[in-house]
């Protein structure tokens, strides 16, 4: 289960709930992209600390919204992954995208970067 949010600045926030498979992803991937593609999203933070697992077709959503956001310069954020998630993402290259803070401290961090552009 999801929840997806654009707050006022553009930043869209995701948090996700329980288990993360194919078929709940494929959902979250269309409203995001969507979100992404008609200009109304500057940056991405997933919030997962209440997700319990997450398979290949949830690294898969991710990373396909970071290149969705490239183009725009967006940014993207992971905060709080289980510590499995967290090697995974590590081991694709993620571990910058990383945090362990709360949804409000994240978009104070990615609120500042989007002010200096």
């Amino acid at each position: 289960m999801a929840n997806i949010e654009i707050t006022e600045n553009g930043i869209l926030v995701v948090t996700l709930y329980g288990e993360l498979d194919n078929h709940e992803a494929n959902g979250i991937r269309s409203n995001i992209s969507s979100a992404i593609f008609a200009g109304q999203v500057k940056a991405v933070i997933w919030d997962l600390e209440k997700l319990g697992f997450m398979d290949s077709a949830g690294i898969g959503l991710i990373l396909g919204r970071m290149r969705d956001l490239a183009p725009f310069g967006g940014e993207t954020l992971i905060l709080n992954p289980s510590v499995t998630m967290e090697k995974i993402f590590s081991f694709s290259g993620l571990e910058k995208n990383i945090r362990h803070c709360t949804v409000d401290q994240a978009i104070g961090e990615i609120g500042g970067v989007l002010h200096e552009q």
